[in-house]
């Protein structure tokens, strides 16, 4: 049995992981190395700006709109089991809510909190900017997988 509020929660969930994935890739493939060609502190400025900007933006509200309805999703998939389906639900959920919303937590914020704290025109600065750019991008090669895997898992579980 199909109900619409899942169909529902699937569409949303799905452009939600997209938009993000999107949103990521983009820091993966050109921001951070634009920010990267920046002198240190220019690019720790520019990425200090986007962290404040960020969690006052829409963006937080996809973010966690889209967890939401993956918790949701996986609630769904596991109450009213449909086999492949609900694998399908679980995966995109567990790809969300794992590898994008926790990733991003545990490592990328905790990161941004960092930066946060360093002066771009200290001494050490371009050392910590250097490895900023390194661990940051890296977990967010992972979130951008991951929302598009996910945004991918929860298209195929409405067909």
């Amino acid at each position: 049995m199909t109900y619409p509020i899942t169909n529902i929660a699937l569409i949303v969930a799905a452009l939600g992981s997209g938009l993000l994935a999107g949103v990521y890739f983009a820091f993966s493939t050109f921001i951070m190395q634009a920010f990267g060609r920046l002198t240190v502190d220019q690019g720790i400025a520019a990425m200090q700006s986007i962290n404040t900007t960020i969690v006052r933006s829409p963006f937080i509200v996809l973010f966690l709109l889209t967890a939401a309805l993956s918790l949701f999703i996986a609630v769904m998939a596991i109450l009213y089991w449909r086999g492949g389906t609900s694998m399908l639900m679980l995966a995109g959920a567990a790809l969300y809510l794992v590898a994008s919303l926790l990733s991003t937590m545990i490592f990328n914020v905790p990161l941004n909190d960092a930066l946060d704290k360093v002066d771009g025109r200290a001494a050490e600065a371009a050392q910590f900017w250097s490895t900023y750019l390194t661990d940051w991008t890296r977990w967010n090669h992972v979130r951008t997988l991951a929302s598009l895997l996910a945004a991918c898992a929860f298209v195929r579980a409405l067909f």
